[in-house]
């Protein structure tokens, strides 16, 4: 039974990594499909995002079996746990990544992205892969350095989405009403797939150490 169950622990963790790699995807083809307006790419998010949802109910259905029948404790039962709480990060950023893709589809035959803002979009696609990418190496191999280049990427992105809501709100910004509510919704979405990644890594670290990493912010104010 031993046996048994350290196979389902084991396979809870796989299943972590392939719904990771499947956002991964999602994301990188989202964004490349935000900045060309590339209908068909976007087309494919929108698609393929039932795929990380039918997989992250499976994942939480298995994590419920164990729970049920095996009842682990210690760190098993931080696994289990953990386990539930990733995959409901992860298939959020998959529906973060289907409404960039839906953006593109909406303004579709015109380019989503407001002129001006091109290259500002343009590197939170990138940070926003870069995060996918490392997050899916941290849940394979919960290499814990990784979670502070997450959370380094997540503060560049958060300096562009603020770079973002300057530009709009500035004097000279001469977008219409549309353009205005395109360039805040998708600068929310590329800061918020960030949130949950950093979210995600936080509840690695835990996993990994059994204590809750503590943001600078908190030091700080705790010093």
């Amino acid at each position: 039974m031993r046996e048994v169950f350290h196979h389902s622990l084991e396979d809870v963790q796989l299943r972590l990594v392939e719904i990771a790699e499947l956002v991964t995807v999602a994301i990188d083809k989202a964004t490349n499909a935000f900045g060309s307006g590339d209908i068909a790419l976007a087309e494919e998010v929108i698609a393929d995002d039932s795929v990380i949802d039918d997989k992250a109910v499976a994942l939480d259905e298995l994590a419920i079996e164990i729970l049920a029948r095996q009842q682990p404790v210690a760190r098993d039962l931080r696994i289990v746990v953990t386990a539930l709480r990733v995959s409901a990060s992860l298939e959020r950023m998959g529906d973060i990544a289907e409404h960039i893709a839906q953006l593109t589809r909406m303004r579709f035959p015109e380019r989503a992205i407001p002129k001006g803002l091109k290259s500002t979009f343009r590197k939170m696609g990138e940070l926003d892969v870069d995060v996918a990418r490392q997050l899916t190496e941290l849940l394979r191999t919960e290499d814990l350095d990784l979670a502070g280049e997450i959370r380094n990427a997540d503060d560049a992105i958060d300096e562009l989405h603020v770079s973002v809501f300057e530009k709009v709100l500035s004097d000279s910004w001469q977008g219409e009403a549309g353009a205005t509510v395109d360039a805040t919704l998708a600068s929310r979405y590329h800061e918020r797939f960030a949130d949950h990644a950093v979210s995600v890594a936080k509840k690695v670290v835990y996993l990994a150490t059994g204590t809750w990493a503590r943001d600078e912010e908190e030091d700080t104010v705790s010093a």
